[in-house]
């Protein structure tokens, strides 16, 4: 039997910790880019109101589907990049996104209607799950 060296099973934990990093970066950065360029696009050209604190119902259930499939997009991503894992890679992103969503809730609730950041927060962790399977199928794919 052999053993390997200590200082290559550190640097291969180190190396996957790192890619594991990068994946989640890599998904969050997507979401924000995405998000942040759709919301300056919209209220540039068609939806000035979108950024006002009583955006009208319709807007914000508009903001609310590209959002949440913004975080499937980016929790594919990571889960795709992941270098093991990729559903724990998808779902830690959605647990971040949920984290960050509630603060939202938390911060807004006194601005604009209740429903869009409570929305956003329960939507979260799902899109999340469907960014990860979906990786999940295509990797299942690949393989065969």
């Amino acid at each position: 039997m052999s053993q390997e060296p200590a200082e290559t099973s550190v640097a291969k934990i180190a190396t996957s910790f790192l890619r594991s990093i990068g994946a989640m970066f890599a998904g969050f950065a997507a979401i924000v880019v995405l998000s942040i360029g759709t919301d300056l696009a919209l209220e540039k050209t068609v939806f000035p109101s979108l950024a006002s604190a009583h955006a009208p119902d319709a807007l914000l259930a508009l903001a609310l589907t590209y959002r949440t499939a913004y975080g499937a997009f980016g929790s594919w991503i990571a889960a795709k990049v992941a270098p093991g894992r990729p559903m724990v890679h998808a779902l830690a992103l959605g647990l971040i996104g949920w984290l960050l969503a509630t603060i939202g809730v938390i911060a807004q609730w006194k601005v604009g209607a209740h429903w869009y950041p409570m929305a956003l927060a329960l939507l979260t962790l799902p899109a999340a799950w469907v960014g990860g399977w979906l990786a999940k199928m295509n990797r299942s794919a690949a393989a065969t």
